[in-house]
């Protein structure tokens, strides 16, 4: 069907008629998204007006479904357009983005604040309440979830109050999309430029070779580039033997958007802070962390703060007890030079080296990331669901790196797409996220179209990506999100894959990590990209038995991230500092104040290029992951109990879970599962934090 309200000629005023209604790229240009988004805000309006002016009484079908049917042609260009402003930016999508980002904000409250809309709802749950209307568990959750939708939005504030929220979420909107333009461009400034080679000594050869290729794109033949990833950690600073160059490095990174110069974001992110802390107050919430745990399975900020608070202490001395068998080594190369920063992941592979006789530059001639997906992440979803996953070279990405792959169930029939986009580049930002192109809905007749994005270093034409053991576990965890996306079965658009609380999304791609260390599964894809030579196996042996090594380091730069986060959203609008200059110093006195602070593990993200909490969604959920992973951990352990690797389990994790998406009570989905609620225990004992605490 083609939309009245937008040029028959763009791309998007009909669906695409590729396979599984995957957007037409080849046709697709920057020129056709401002006028199709505009198009879809109008077209829905439109549909909205239809609905709440309906004299019919609300039923059902002529609310709950109509609103789920409405706003197609926004749904196909937006999702489109910010998978590749994330993916492929370029100047004129930033001018888009900037432009539309209000608007859409806008254009969302103009429908949550409907008093005609909400009254539909309203009498619906009347029905509903009164035993007069009896409405499926899918349709219930769905009105239960509108309901609070709406009133989250400000419905039952008075005008003048609807208006300043309305002015709070453009505002707020807008400084989200500067501050994801200034975090990119800061990173790309700060690549450290290496003119002497000699400096480069311990880098392995590929990663060398990728930073010659990133300087000569950059203009400096002859040099190399080593490119920021998003964290505060540097994974090139493992092999880096020149001490001055680690220093160098770790410098260009948490010194990201604290320049005093135009890539700075501390400006940006005192005003966000201060616009959420608003908002939550004309909300009737005491800060921003206290309106967005309401709306998550951990209900109160409180619980966010106990369960955060009770973990940091025992991770701190774990920590402290790494950084004295650290700081014994180093002092073996530099008598009398104290532990730092960058010092550690250097170290860390030395001692490990010495203890295990394996570091990660052995580990990547055997991690290729074609083996890797093939006969790691992609086998290990053959064994548990029965998917196949077919090339489709005749499918167009939204770039040339993308690759699209059809996946079949085990009988042969379509399942959806996966694209997978996993090198790095200038255009794209950093980190590694899934994307949804196309929901799986039933009321639609959709099936799903999922996108993986990582930031790998792209090697040389012709050379091999080898992969370090983190990006291994990476592409496994956002391969979980994607099968979140495709084993969606569900019948409404809004209650799709992943649409679940932001404390839960990262539990199905945190259990999908699991595989990556089976150990049948770690035998098929760590194979020698020269030789075709298995890992050895007492590597494979000695890998697995290495699980908790630094386990002390990565739970406290995650906590001090998780803790600055909150910090940050537990004020009010006036305890906000007005001085950019400010931002360290509060950062320092938050990290203090909860017993994270340790100066040779500073956060995973500093706040000035925190872009999860900023402008990713994550603003006073950072906390998501750990919270995730008590659910993960508890979820290992089931699967450990059942029997492991299985399509039996399989199919019950899938059933049970993951094809459940957002149509019911995600808690009440893992209890269906566990046949209990959630136990702590599995999760510190993973971490090596179970005798340091008291269990829940």
């Amino acid at each position: 069907m083609t939309s009245s309200f937008l040029d028959p000629a763009n791309p998007f005023a009909t669906p695409s008629t590729l396979p599984y209604g995957l957007p037409d790229f080849t046709v697709i240009r920057e020129e056709h998204y401002l006028p199709a988004l505009l198009a879809g805000m109008a077209e829905q309006r439109a549909e909205i007006e239809a609905i709440a002016t309906d004299p019919e009484p609300a039923t059902p079908q002529n609310t709950l479904e109509r609103l789920e049917r409405s706003g197609r042609l926004l749904h196909r260009a937006a999702t489109t357009f910010f998978n590749q402003s994330s993916a492929d930016a370029a100047a004129g999508l930033d001018q888009i983005e900037e432009q539309v980002a209000p608007l859409l904000a806008a254009h969302h409250d103009a429908i949550h604040q409907d008093a005609r809309l909400f009254a539909r709802l309203e009498a619906l749950h009347a029905a509903a309440q009164a035993g007069d209307l009896d409405l499926e568990p899918d349709t219930a959750w769905l009105l239960h979830r509108l309901r609070i939708a709406f009133e989250r939005s400000g419905i039952a504030l008075d005008a003048p109050a609807q208006e300043r929220l309305r002015r709070l979420n453009a505002e707020i909107t807008s400084l989200e999309t500067v501050f994801g333009r200034q975090i990119l461009a800061g990173a790309n400034a700060s690549a450290v430029l290496v003119a002497d080679e000699a400096e480069l000594d311990g880098m392995p050869s590929d990663a060398r070779a990728a930073a010659a290729q990133a300087a000569t794109e950059r203009g400096h033949d002859g040099q190399w580039l080593i490119e920021l990833q998003l964290p505060t950690q540097q994974g090139v600073l493992a092999g880096l033997r020149h001490r001055r160059l680690r220093e160098r490095v770790h410098t260009a990174s948490i010194t990201r958007g604290s320049g005093g110069d135009d890539h700075d974001t501390r400006g940006t992110v005192l005003a966000l802070a201060r616009l959420r802390a608003e908002r939550a107050q004309l909300l009737g919430y005491p800060h921003h962390a206290g309106y967005v745990a309401a709306d998550a399975t951990a209900r109160t900020a409180d619980a966010v703060e106990e369960i955060l608070g009770r973990l940091a202490p025992a991770a701190v001395t774990n920590a402290r007890e790494e950084a004295a068998d650290l700081q014994r080594a180093l002092e073996r190369d530099e008598p009398g030079a104290s532990l730092e920063a960058w010092d550690w992941a250097y170290y860390a592979e030395r001692v490990r080296n010495e203890r295990r006789s394996l570091d990660d530059a052995l580990l990547r001639p055997y991690l290729e990331l074609d083996r890797v997906l093939r006969d790691g992440v992609f086998r290990a979803a053959r064994e548990l669901y029965g998917l196949t996953f077919s090339p489709r070279p005749d499918l167009v990405g939204y770039h040339p790196d993308v690759r699209v792959f059809e996946v079949h169930e085990e009988d042969g029939t379509g399942l959806g797409l996966f694209l997978g986009d996993y090198w790095t580049r200038e255009s794209k930002r950093g980190g590694a996220w899934m994307n949804t192109l196309v929901d799986q809905s039933d009321l639609l007749d959709e099936r799903p179209v999922v996108v993986n994005n990582l930031n790998i270093p792209k090697p040389p034409p012709g050379e091999p990506t080898l992969l370090s053991w983190d990006e291994v576990i990476t592409m496994f965890h956002e391969f979980g999100h994607a099968l979140h996306g495709l084993f969606s079965d569900v019948r409404y658009p809004s209650q799709s894959g992943t649409e679940v609380p932001r404390d839960f999304v990262e539990y199905p791609s945190q259990v999908n990590e699991m595989w990556a260390w089976d150990p049948a599964i770690l035998r098929s894809y760590a194979v020698h990209h020269v030789t075709g030579e298995p890992m050895p196996s007492e590597w494979v042996d000695t890998l697995l038995a290495a699980r908790q090594d630094g386990e002390g380091f990565a739970t406290t730069e995650y906590l001090a991230a998780a803790l600055l986060d909150q910090a940050w959203y537990r004020l009010a609008p006036d305890e906000v500092p007005t001085d950019p200059a400010e931002v360290e110093a509060f950062e320092a006195a938050a990290l203090e104040r909860a017993g994270i602070a340790f100066g040779p593990v500073p956060p995973r993200y500093r706040t000035a290029y925190f872009n999860h909490v900023f402008a990713g969604g994550y603003s006073a959920g950072y906390y998501s992951y750990i919270w995730s992973e008590v659910l993960d951990a508890d979820t290992v352990e089931w699967f450990g109990e059942q029997g492991g690797l299985s399509r039996a389990n399989g199919e019950e994790f899938r059933r049970r879970l993951l094809a459940r998406g957002g149509s019911t009570d995600p808690m009440g989905a893992f209890r269906d599962l566990r046949g209990r609620d959630p136990e702590i225990a599995p999760l510190l004992a993973r971490r090596g934090l179970l005798a340091a605490t008291t269990e829940v």
